[in-house]
């Protein structure tokens, strides 16, 4: 299992692709598979970890990411022949070394960022197996071996049957992910919002999200463990008033396992994620979403938990991936 570098894994607080990385490890190796873990070196996991990246480029300064993510690739592709197959989920580097070895292998493709990296996947088609995160996410240039949702760890995410009458935003504070229209529309209801997310645009942050805070508008930063589970149960809904076309959403599936209905933009993948009407709304206006927020409460909060342990747990996902190794593989 080749895992991204950026953060260790899992990552301690923000950090996706690594996160889903540990969830489908430790999965594995639940169900008996031999598992050896290409990560940072400061990673945890029950797997076999082996690497030779001291610590994630985006938690240590001196950790160069370009010097590093090569190092990292060819620690594991130069002992390629040691394994049945190898699963990618640190993006579209690793293709180059893919027509260098005999050992089948997969890519977890997180989102396309743009098509100008559609290069680094066209030509190597017939080599890597191609898993979407959604159908959304699909690429009319690719093919695929299958769609596979993300899945959760259901039971580490408590149901919080009444939540409160606050809104919740959480995710990166970049403008894709639409801080700033969440801020308007909780101020439009007059409600609450708690916002929960790494900075990663600091100019957006400054013109967009700093100038409306005050003691109803709350930005908190990262937050991990239980009181990240207590943020995203805690709310009347979370905004998910995206930019762009979200090629999954983490956070989307973990609000819902706590309960909390979700309104989200009818953009990528959320009308794969959210159920209209059931455990969320899809909109598609400013004006949508403000009435959505005042029908939140008409949203059984218990059926969003049991849509996520129906169709989001992490067993699911780890059952899809072993149906597509064995088929790969023959097995």
């Amino acid at each position: 299992m080749l895992a991204p570098i950026a953060w260790r894994t899992p990552p301690r607080a923000y950090g996706p692709w690594e996160l889903v990385t540990s969830m489908l490890t430790e999965a594995l190796v639940a169900r008996g598979v031999d598992v050896t873990l290409f990560a940072t070196q400061d990673s945890v996991t029950a797997a076999t970890l082996d690497g030779v990246v001291p610590a994630g480029y985006e938690e240590d300064p001196s950790v160069d990411a370009k010097v590093w993510e090569y190092r990292h690739l060819s620690h594991l592709f130069a002992q390629a022949d040691r394994f049945d197959l190898i699963h990618n989920q640190a993006d579209f580097p690793a293709h180059a070394f893919a027509p260098l070895v005999d050992t089948p292998m997969v890519t977890t493709i997180h989102g396309f960022g743009s098509d100008r990296i559609l290069p680094m996947y066209v030509p190597y088609q017939d080599r890597v197996h191609y898993v979407a995160i959604s159908d959304a996410d699909r690429h009319s240039a690719l093919r695929y071996a299958a769609t596979i949702h993300h899945g959760i760890p259901v039971a580490d995410f408590a149901f919080d049957a009444t939540g409160s009458e606050d809104l919740l935003f959480f995710g990166r504070i970049h403008p894709d992910k639409g801080a700033d229209a969440a801020i308007r529309a909780a101020q439009a209801t007059g409600r609450a919002l708690d916002l929960y997310g790494v900075v990663q645009d600091a100019g957006y942050h400054d013109a967009h999200v700093k100038p409306a805070l005050d003691d109803r508008i709350r930005y908190h930063g990262t937050v991990g463990g239980a009181a990240r589970v207590r943020a995203l149960g805690g709310a009347r809904a979370l905004l998910h008033l995206i930019g762009f076309d979200e090629p999954f959403g983490l956070s989307v599936v973990e609000a819902m396992a706590c309960g909390t209905p979700v309104i989200a933009n009818r953009r990528g993948s959320m009308p794969e994620l959210i159920d209209h009407g059931v455990t969320g709304f899809l909109v598609d206006t400013p004006e949508e979403a403000i009435a959505a927020i005042d029908r939140a409460g008409e949203i059984d909060r218990a059926a969003c938990r049991r849509a996520v342990e129906e169709r989001f747990s992490v067993a699911r996902m780890a059952d899809d991936y072993i149906a597509l190794y064995r088929r790969i593989l023959g097995a």
